[in-house]
């Protein structure tokens, strides 16, 4: 990692589960909890990466997005700055595993940096890190 680069921040949903905030809190990057409800009526104020997960809800005609990130990317904003998705999901959950994040992804245009399994592995934390930070010197190179 180049020093002097801007940590990409990662805006993610965890339910009370926990798993999803406990991947994200080991990233060793800014993080920050939409279910917490500062964070969902924020503005970010560059470049960010989204991670959701996605919860089987048994009807196809319900969305598998929870409503916080729905929340969240309602501003426009958010959503222009929007550079990545990740995903957490359960296998069990069939086609419905990483729905959320692959939707949000085809729906913004911007790709799926990564994808994991409940709360993931240690190799899963080592190589979305190493992914965030080769996304944050690209975005530096892109802006300087």
């Amino acid at each position: 990692m180049l020093a002097g680069v801007r940590r990409t921040p990662v805006y993610y949903y965890s339910s009370s589960s926990g798993l999803v905030a406990t991947f994200a809190e080991r990233l060793e990057r800014p993080a920050f909890n939409l279910a917490e409800r500062e964070h969902r009526l924020s503005e970010v104020d560059g470049p960010w990466v989204l991670l959701t997960p996605s919860y089987k809800t048994g009807n196809d005609a319900n969305d598998t997005i929870p409503e916080a990130v729905r929340r969240f990317l309602r501003s426009e904003r958010n959503r222009r700055a929007l550079v990545g998705v990740m995903g957490s999901g359960n296998r069990n959950f069939g086609r419905y595993y990483q729905k959320a994040a692959r939707e949000i992804a085809q729906r913004s245009g911007r790709p799926i940096l990564f994808e994991f399994e409940l709360a993931g592995t240690p190799w899963d934390v080592e190589e979305c890190r190493r992914i965030l930070d080769e996304l944050d010197e690209g975005l530096a190179r892109r802006t300087g």
